[in-house]
């Protein structure tokens, strides 16, 4: 589905300018998951590009915005797969450098009939990137319109991170999956903060919440959160869609019903939309909305950044939901 360079032009106000993990995505399609002790036969077998931050810059790229890849390879081969993709989608690569030693980062994924996923992280390389790492590249924030990171880097990186940002008054935005234990002053300057309900009972939101709690639930519980926890907080649904709410509201917005084939990287795709929006100067709601949209583009197509959409279609889709 993805194409090389943002479809459909416009975006491009300030650069989205995301610190974030490289992995190569090892994937086996399987009927079922297997039980402990079991083996089973893999339906097909892919290689391709991962890693959250290589994810999300690959969908904010392709939904309109100026995106700089702060991120570590390995001196292995698999670090010619990440290159070769960069290449494919037109992603700028200036600020990827290589851990000499090290293997990049690899994610052994299994996808079942379901369209359900489990994930192996063997960080390599993006271990590597270090506070040090960060204050190196700082120079890289000034004129950027918002900052991205996950928590696939190592903690002290990211409140290197959510530091450099806030000093800089550059927009942080700190998608924590995986759930780390980062400090609440890093936390606090998120806007918004990015997580699904897993992440979100980690942090003490919707602790009192179960998986098929409402939408309305699960939004009242950002709303009342926001200003505490962090500036502005999205929660993401699955195929429900997510919430969101910063100091002048909290909204709901539905995800479009699609037939799942599989899930594996689209909360990627809607972080990355999402940060893309947020730095062309759209509204949170809005941002959500298209960032809802792109998740569900994504889940229509097997792979990770091969089923990401282009920002056409991403805003069409936007355009046919609501944010309540």
């Amino acid at each position: 589905m993805a194409e090389a360079g943002p479809a459909g032009g416009g975006g491009r106000h300030g650069a989205v300018v995301v610190f974030g993990s490289v992995n190569v995505d090892a994937t086996s399609y399987v009927a079922d998951f297997p039980r402990p002790g079991e083996t089973v036969h893999s339906r097909d077998f892919r290689v391709a590009l991962g890693g959250k931050g290589a994810n999300q810059a690959v969908a904010a790229h392709l939904a309109g915005a100026g995106v700089e890849l702060v991120a570590r390879l390995g001196d292995d081969a698999n670090a010619e797969v990440a290159r070769a993709a960069f290449a494919r989608f037109g992603l700028p690569t200036d600020a990827v450098g290589v851990v000499p030693g090290e293997p990049t980062g690899i994610a052994q994924i299994t996808v079942a009939e379901s369209g359900e996923n489990t994930i192996i992280v063997t960080a390599g390389a993006n271990a590597s990137f270090d506070a040090d790492a960060v204050r190196s590249e700082a120079a890289r924030l000034d004129g950027a319109a918002l900052v991205l990171t996950q928590g696939e880097l190592p903690v002290r990186s990211i409140e290197a991170i959510a530091a450099a940002s806030d000093a800089a008054g550059v927009r942080f935005v700190l998608n924590l999956a995986p759930p780390v234990a980062v400090s609440r002053s890093a936390l606090a300057v998120a806007d918004p903060l990015v997580v699904n309900v897993h992440e979100a009972r980690t942090l003490g939101l919707g602790a009192g919440l179960g998986d098929d709690a409402s939408a309305e639930a699960w939004r009242d519980a950002a709303a009342s959160v926001v200003g505490a926890l962090a500036r502005s907080i999205v929660v993401t649904l699955g195929d429900r869609g997510a919430v969101a709410a910063d100091a002048t509201g909290s909204w709901s917005v539905a995800a479009p019903r699609v037939a799942a084939v599989d899930t594996t990287g689209a909360g990627d795709a809607a972080t990355g939309v999402l940060a893309a929006m947020l730095a062309e100067g759209r509204a949170l709601p809005d941002a959500v909305r298209a960032a809802v949209a792109a998740g569900a583009l994504a889940v229509q197509e097997r792979g990770t950044v091969d089923s990401y959409a282009g920002r056409d279609d991403v805003l069409a889709l936007a355009d046919r939901t609501e944010a309540v």
